[in-house]
């Protein structure tokens, strides 16, 4: 397996090119993050993970994390010291407010080192993203006392969080949610089994925080009669230290495709003891709190891996010869990046991932915008967008995650197939994000039911209009930019018409097209973007910057995306308008 080489300069221009990293500094609730500041961290953060946490990566998925006899669980080899060091180092507290010790940056600046973390190793950093959930749900419905209690060792890492949701018959269906609270005084006992929860047991911290849904007595059926809970894995005294052992156990570990490394557990309470979160039967609404958050890491999650793999494949590419490429002197054996249809996969990688880069990071900021800025109108707005944009960015980012990785793999030939390479390992890992956080199904689902309906249609209607607005930019900017002013406008009334269509048409019709309009809304917001940062580097170029070769092939991978990868979004047209049709017309005995 490569190395890992931190994408600090392409993360650099999505913060201070196509977003705007400055602006967000002068507001203030962020007058601290400055952007020199923000970059020199975004370095050290990179630093720690290539050389700290990337070494592990294949290391944990050769050893796994065990479950021993007593129901403790071992975390591979290095693991243990190396969370220390992140604890010590305070990557984890980055984005939570300073009064549970937190750093107090924007969302933005977590979201970049969280794709850092999770390239250099995914398994490793589900932990941290968990917790970071946690503390989102805490944050804004826990009482006082309760985030007294808990929240500043979760934010500086001392303690690690879950979200224990589902359950073995439940699956996405958290309406058919068993596990009991029953109360005993000002506590509950609560009674069932979670499964796939992910480092629900491990050594890397002496406590865990679980956040479980249950039903208490004579609550309503479905999901509105499900409450959440507080199941601390150790009890605390009354002067606050680590007691007794709580009521929970850990009954085994899935044995899974990848993300060997990350302890998913089936945990077992007992009558453990718990401690309601806000009101009885809001336990749903309080999960989707943190929900966005979630989504969005998981989605970076797909961008991290793939650029992971990327960056591998690359390496691959430029040492490995084999063939005689195009134009190459007889007898000579090329370096295979010299062959077109190495370059065509190694293209779409990499225009690909600066695609989902800046839209995961344009989720990111909204959500700042959307808590901070002290115009309401722009609160409002932000909001809307990251509404809108979070099923696309989790869906289509994690997709884009398996299916990258997997041309990584194909650049390796069959070498990439033995696990000897380390390449394999990257596609592993990847296939699980489609599933977990809501399966890319309930996000198409929650894109066409939930999200198109937004003000009547006019949240999408704005998002189409203002990505046609881009339009005279391009126009403005000249002829070298006219192919993909040309693409963009093909693929926003593309977009356009599949919108109308599915805002008009019935329930059962609009979810038979729900999956392929979210690729189709994917591809075409990545070519809006992709469209900024060509009017970036040609800025750039026009001012010139110092950096010219970099803004160059800016510029070509945003001309190859758009030329290449955008006019997909006109074949996602018959897909997403078909209707319900063919779908249903077989019985189930005929598949």
């Amino acid at each position: 397996m490569s190395d890992y080489t931190p994408p600090l300069d392409d993360i650099r221009f999505v913060l201070d090119e196509i977003l705007d990293l400055a602006a967000l500094a002068k507001m203030p609730a962020f007058e601290h993050a400055d952007p020199e500041l923000v970059h020199g961290a975004l370095a050290e953060a990179g630093r720690f993970a290539a050389e700290v946490i990337a070494p592990l990566n294949q290391i944990g998925d050769r050893h796994h994390s065990r479950r021993n006899a007593d129901g403790s669980v071992t975390t591979p080899p290095g693991f243990v010291p190396a969370y220390a060091q992140y604890v010590d180092a305070g990557w984890g507290s980055v984005p939570f407010p300073a009064e549970y010790g937190g750093g107090g940056f924007p969302w933005l600046v977590a979201t970049a080192i969280g794709e850092m973390m999770a390239s250099a190793n995914t398994a490793f950093a589900l932990g941290p993203t968990l917790t970071q959930g946690a503390i989102d749900l805490l944050l804004a419905h826990a009482n006082e006392q309760q985030r007294e209690t808990y929240l500043t060792k979760m934010v500086t890492g001392e303690w690690t969080g879950t979200m224990n949701l589902t359950e073995a018959d439940a699956g996405s269906d958290l309406g058919a949610v068993r596990t009991k609270a029953v109360p005993d005084g000002e506590t509950w006992r609560i009674t069932g089994q979670k499964t796939f929860i992910t480092h629900g047991e491990h050594d890397l911290t002496r406590n865990i925080i679980h956040l479980v849904l249950a039903r208490v007595p004579d609550a309503p059926p479905g999901t509105r009669g499900i409450s959440c809970f507080i199941v601390p894995k150790v009890l605390l005294t009354a002067n606050g230290e680590l007691g007794q052992r709580n009521k929970i156990s850990c009954l085994s570990i899935e044995d899974k495709l990848g993300i060997h490394a990350s302890p998913t557990c089936v945990l077992e309470f007992d009558s453990a003891e718990g401690y309601l979160i806000g009101e009885l039967n809001q336990g749903m609404r309080y999960m989707f709190t943190m929900m966005n958050n979630a989504r969005l890491a998981v989605g970076v999650q797909g961008l991290a891996l793939a650029e992971r793999a990327y960056q591998q494949a690359l390496a691959y590419a430029q040492q490995r010869q084999q063939g005689r490429a195009p134009g190459a002197p007889a007898g000579v054996s090329s370096p295979i990046i010299d062959h077109p249809d190495v370059r065509r996969m190694l293209l779409t990688q990499k225009a690909s991932i600066e695609a989902l880069r800046s839209l995961a990071y344009l989720v990111a900021e909204s959500m700042d915008l959307a808590d901070h800025h002290p115009d309401q109108l722009v609160r409002d707005s932000r909001r809307e967008l990251v509404e809108l944009l979070i099923p696309v960015t989790k869906a289509w980012g994690t997709d884009l995650g398996v299916e990258l990785s997997s041309l990584a793999l194909q650049v390796h030939g069959g070498a990439g197939y033995i696990e000897e390479t380390g390449a394999a390992q990257h596609f592993r890992d990847a296939r699980i994000a489609p599933i977990y956080e809501g399966t890319n199904g309930i996000q198409a689902i929650d894109l066409v039911a939930r999200k198109l309906p937004m003000r009547d249609g006019a949240a999408v209607a704005d998002f189409i209009t203002q990505v046609a607005a881009l339009d005279s930019h391009l126009e403005s900017a000249g002829t070298d930019l006219s192919l993909i002013r040309i693409n963009l406008a093909a693929a926003t009334s593309v977009l356009r018409e599949a919108t109308d269509h599915l805002v008009a048409a019935d329930g059962l019709d609009r979810l038979a097209g729900a999956v392929p309009y979210l690729r189709l809304f994917g591809i075409v917001t990545g070519g809006w973007l992709m469209a900024r940062q060509s009017l970036a580097a040609t800025r750039g170029l026009a001012a010139g910057s110092a950096d010219a070769d970099f803004l160059r092939a800016k510029l070509i991978t945003a001309h190859f995306y758009c030329e290449q990868l955008l006019p997909q979004a006109s074949g996602l047209l018959a897909a997403a308008t078909a209707g319900a049709g063919d779908l249903m017309a077989m019985s189930p005995d005929q598949f």
